[in-house]
């Protein structure tokens, strides 16, 4: 199979388009005819050493942990899915080496979930990752209808999909951005705020007696969280650990395939939007993580496989 690989930690120019064996299918597997890879910030953070105290590299690596495609194959003891069946996953596995940015991909089965039929193999390529940062940040917190939720970096990955899910959820959302992605909010069912100074100020208008929740998906922000915090609210972040010494929680998403089917369920609804801002095709991996390090997309990066 043809598969993008990296032998050393760098920047974009240590990917190598290779050819490689197809990966053998374990217990609780599937293999996945890959039709489009999600490009998230994390593959190329991975990519230029940051995660190595965290998780063990194998090299050559092939990045990617966002997958859409069809069932090639199952292994053993595996009643979940039959070949043919289209399918998502944010197949993280427990060390770095055999990614997404490949013709094939094995994916454990707690990972996995039916792609809708609304969705194209590129948005639900896009969706796995930054949706359930969005679902767990949010339901580890307590979401319910009524309450009102600050989201930091609203119109982000991660934070587009939260305003989303928040509102589908009976919320009223309050997402912070530049003032050129507010209309874009809007319509995705946020109150949008500009961010930066005066933001305290600026989220009182809107919400005088404070906020329920708080979801940060961009860092530097905690003294603002506090600030417009009702008494017993709760906060969380995906990109400040020290949330955790003011009550807060900190976060690192985790492959779950009932979390994946119920964000399905959202966008089979409508009530889930998925933007692709721009799809490139698997050889043009490393323009994919150049427009993805730019960081202006408005919508999610993917590669298309096949």
């Amino acid at each position: 199979m043809k598969a993008i690989t990296y032998s050393s930690y760098g920047g974009p120019e240590v990917l190598t388009l290779s050819e490689l064996e197809d990966p053998k299918v374990g217990p609780g597997e599937i293999l996945v005819d890959v039709r489009a890879a999600g490009v998230n910030p994390v593959d190329w953070k991975v990519m230029s050493g940051g995660l190595d105290p965290l998780m063990t590299t194998t090299f050559p690596v092939i990045p990617g942990w966002d997958v859409a495609g069809v069932v090639a194959a199952v292994g053993l003891d595996v009643p979940e899915f039959s070949v043919g069946d289209a399918v998502m996953a944010y197949a993280r596995k427990d060390w770095v080496q055999a990614g997404s940015f490949a013709e094939k991909m094995t994916v454990p089965v707690r990972a996995a979930a039916r792609k809708p039929d609304s969705l194209s193999f590129a948005q639900a390529g896009a969706l796995p990752l930054a949706g359930l940062t969005a679902h767990q940040s949010l339901h580890r917190l307590g979401l319910t209808a009524g309450q009102t939720v600050l989201v930091h970096g609203a119109n982000g990955g991660v934070g587009s999909f939260a305003v989303q899910i928040a509102a589908a959820a009976g919320a009223r959302v309050i997402g912070t951005a530049s003032e050129r992605n507010h209309e874009r909010l809007r319509g995705l069912g946020a109150e949008p705020v500009e961010y930066g100074e005066g933001l305290v100020g600026r989220v009182r208008e809107h919400a005088p007696e404070g906020v329920d929740l708080v979801v940060d998906y961009v860092g530097g922000v905690l003294e603002q969280t506090l600030a417009v915090l009702k008494d017993g609210g709760r906060h969380a972040s995906i990109a400040d650990g020290s949330v955790v010494g003011s009550g807060g929680e900190y976060l690192w998403v985790r492959p779950d395939a009932a979390d994946l089917a119920a964000l399905g369920e959202l966008a089979e609804a409508g009530d889930l939007r998925i933007d692709v801002e721009r799809a490139f095709p698997l050889a043009e991996a490393a323009d994919a993580f150049r427009a993805s390090m730019e960081g202006h997309a408005r919508g999610k990066i993917v590669l298309t496989v096949g």
